[in-house]
């Protein structure tokens, strides 16, 4: 007998399943791209203000390093001058430092979205087992990972060694200027080489990117019998949907019997079919059927209906069509509005002649339906 295991898992995930995966903390992730969208606002940003910053460096140790007389006697002023020189230092270094914050946490939201569960903190006994670890050092991930990390190394040693090319008669000829200048220089050289570096790595993101959203959508395939019982426990097993239809039926069927008892007459098949029906002046504008049933719940029906002394009047041609014509709570169709007034007049003439203790009528047997409705009055008892 064929197992889970033995079966390939070629359904695309579910929404379910990647939801529960979801809730576990195991989403799409890709960590070159968390790593270079941070190295890359990390230079544009040195780029940007990297001449300010250096600018400000430049006067705090100016600041730092220039010692007056008069504070060499004061025992406050080299904390006062520390702390003036970290002000200063965190003013510059500011917006590269919130710029970079927002780069780690904005790159992890750009793939899978944000997630923080609980359940990807709690410690995993197969984390913690040697074997375990040793398998994973050998597996296919550590494999593709250490490839990676091959043509990352070679991608970034290529490029360092251009830009050491370009650049370096220009570091050598920095010695000859003004320390001031040469630094200057030497950051935006120094910056725009880590601005290339950094782009340089945009080829390893572009490959690594769509290849964890493969590996990712692969891990969470699913087999077809996972599929199978995923739905089973999503919607309800079978047996288990019959079940409640059956319990909403027998609910259905309670309210309606609790009806019988109301309505003035009960038409009968005589035994097949009874229809309850209860008309109330002033109310509606024709019968209502407040109940309805066939073979035992037609039974019940009439057991009711004779217990609380309802009338039963036997017409066969009616009872067939009101069951298969109506709903409960429903009024009776025009079309049968003269037949079921035979059977009302009936059962008022007879409620009459029982209080005046009069002669009983005789119960209709002419009642008499339209033709489209006799489709349903071949099959009588």
């Amino acid at each position: 007998m064929a197992t889970d295991n033995d079966q390939e898992k070629t359904e695309e995930p579910t929404a379910k399943r990647e939801e529960d995966a979801r809730k576990k903390g195991d989403i799409a992730r890709s960590k070159e791209l968390n790593t270079v969208v941070v190295l890359m606002v990390g230079s544009v940003m040195i780029w940007m203000t990297g001449e300010r910053i250096m600018k400000g460096m430049w006067r705090v140790m100016e600041e730092a390093f220039t010692i007056e007389r008069s504070t060499l006697f004061d025992p406050l002023a080299s904390i006062n001058s520390l702390q003036f020189a970290m002000q200063e230092a965190l003013m510059f270094v500011a917006p590269f430092l919130a710029a970079m914050v927002v780069a780690a946490l904005a790159a992890p939201i750009a793939m899978g979205g944000w997630s923080f569960s609980a359940e990807a903190f709690a410690p995993k006994a197969s984390k913690m087992n040697p074997l375990e670890g040793f398998k994973r050092m050998f597996a296919m991930r550590s494999l593709i990972e250490l490839v990676k990390s091959l043509l990352k190394f070679g991608l970034i040693l290529g490029i360092m060694a251009l830009l050491v090319d370009i650049y370096l008669r220009e570091f050598i000829y920095l010695s000859q200027l003004p320390l001031e200048n040469a630094l200057l220089r030497a950051s935006d050289v120094m910056t725009l080489s880590f601005v290339i570096l950094c782009s340089s790595l945009l080829l390893v993101v572009a490959i690594d990117v769509p290849f964890s959203l493969w590996e990712y959508k692969k891990k969470l395939k699913m087999t077809l019998q996972e599929v199978k019982d995923e739905m089973k426990q999503t919607e309800g097993r079978p047996e288990v949907k019959g079940k409640i239809r059956q319990l909403q039926q027998e609910m259905s069927q309670g309210r309606m019997l609790e009806a019988v008892p109301q309505a003035d007459v009960i038409v009968t098949n005589p035994t097949h079919f009874a229809v309850a029906l209860k008309y109330e002046e002033g109310g509606s504008d024709a019968p209502i059927v407040v109940a309805k049933g066939a073979d035992l719940i037609a039974a019940k029906i009439r057991n009711i209906a004779v217990g609380n002394g309802v009338t039963l009047v036997s017409a066969p041609p009616l009872a067939r069509a009101l069951f298969f014509t109506t709903e409960i709570d429903q009024e009776v169709p025009k079309g049968l509005y003269l037949a079921v007034a035979q059977v009302l007049a009936y059962v008022y003439q007879l409620r009459i002649a029982t209080q005046k203790r009069w002669k009983k009528p005789v119960a209709p047997s002419d009642i008499s339906i339209p033709d489209e409705y006799k489709k349903y009055t071949n099959n009588t008892d």
